[in-house]
């Protein structure tokens, strides 16, 4: 079943199948969001985070992360800040570009974050957190809001089930548990058992994040938490077709793991993507292709013969050539 975001007069946002990409700083780009959409299966994908105060005081840098292809809907945009005001006209910003979610980050680790009260940080004040709740909430007039927290900052201090409930009462559409510890960062195992237990405690839609490697990991973690969606970040870096793999089990259905030749395609058109969007930014280019040639090689013989030669080229083209020429030679031993 779809998971339908809505209600209090807001536009209704359905996620089908209730598959969500998350959020991550400098990988949920739009040329990222458009390669998933592409591949298929997943129901809602994510900006990467939005500052507020780079939002409402047009920093031209914020201003790039915010466009979008039509073609990526429906589409989340995540805001964070501290401050209540600020927070207010970056909603109503959100409200103004007609983006199907706006969603609030309570929930980013990063020490910068933290000391800025922000992200995770709103956790240490839950009076604080309702007030930046309510004041999103009255500038989405149409668009639902959601909101992302952790199980707390540290586990002297766990309170993510207040929050959901204050999120509830203020009027969120839903809320996604993502469950380790702001401390934890992305150490240890998530702690599937509080998706359960959140999910017990509100009324409105739950989605679980946290520890999804794997297709199967989706069916367990609806299966043990009774979440509403699965959230799933740094595995479709390594996996791009999870969210397609995962679709089909849901549906009953096995599914097949992505062939050479589809590897090869994904990470061509992937690279094609970026080399056209920052055609102005050579150096942007290359530390992106860099980035994502050492995830997308994860698994893959051989893969760091191509880690290590990349090493090496200074122009986004020769990236192109040295993916076809690996893969070539990977198509010609298994042809042999």
């Amino acid at each position: 079943m779809p998971l339908v975001y809505g209600g209090a007069g807001t536009r209704p946002c359905a996620v089908d199948p209730p598959l969500i990409l998350a959020p991550m700083a400098g990988i949920t780009d739009m040329t990222y969001r458009l390669l998933l959409r592409r591949i298929g299966g997943v129901g809602l994908v994510t900006m990467e985070f939005i500052s507020s105060e780079g939002l409402t005081r047009g920093n031209r840098k914020t201003e790039r992360l915010l466009r979008f292809d039509p073609a990526e809907r429906p589409l989340s945009v995540q805001i964070y800040g501290a401050d209540r005001e600020r927070m207010e006209i970056a909603a109503e910003r959100v409200e103004e570009m007609g983006l199907d979610v706006c969603d609030i980050n309570m929930g980013c680790p990063a020490n910068k974050i933290l000391k800025g009260c922000a992200g995770a940080g709103l956790m240490r004040d839950l009076g604080k957190a309702r007030g930046i709740i309510a004041a999103c909430r009255k500038a989405l007039k149409t668009t639902p809001l959601t909101v992302k927290f952790r199980l707390g900052v540290t586990d002297e201090a766990v309170n993510y089930l207040e929050l959901g409930r204050i999120c509830a009462g203020e009027g969120a559409a839903a809320v996604a548990l993502h469950a380790r510890t702001a401390k934890q960062m992305y150490t240890g195992r998530a702690d599937w058992s509080r998706i359960a237990r959140l999910k017990e405690a509100v009324t409105i839609p739950v989605v679980g994040n946290g520890d999804v490697a794997t297709p199967e990991d989706v069916l367990a973690m609806f299966r043990e938490t009774g979440c509403d969606a699965v959230m799933c970040g740094r595995a479709t870096m390594k996996n791009p077709w999870i969210f397609r793999q995962a679709s089909e089990l849901l549906a009953g259905r096995p599914y097949r793991e992505a062939t050479l030749a589809e590897r090869r395609d994904v990470i061509l058109d992937h690279f094609r993507l970026i080399q056209s969007d920052d055609a102005d930014a050579p150096k942007a280019v290359i530390a992106k292709l860099r980035t994502f040639t050492g995830w997308y090689t994860h698994g893959l013989p051989n893969g760091g013969d191509l880690r290590r030669r990349i090493a090496s080229l200074e122009s986004p083209q020769a990236f192109l050539d040295a993916v076809e020429e690996f893969f070539a030679a990977h198509t010609a031993r298994a042809a042999a």
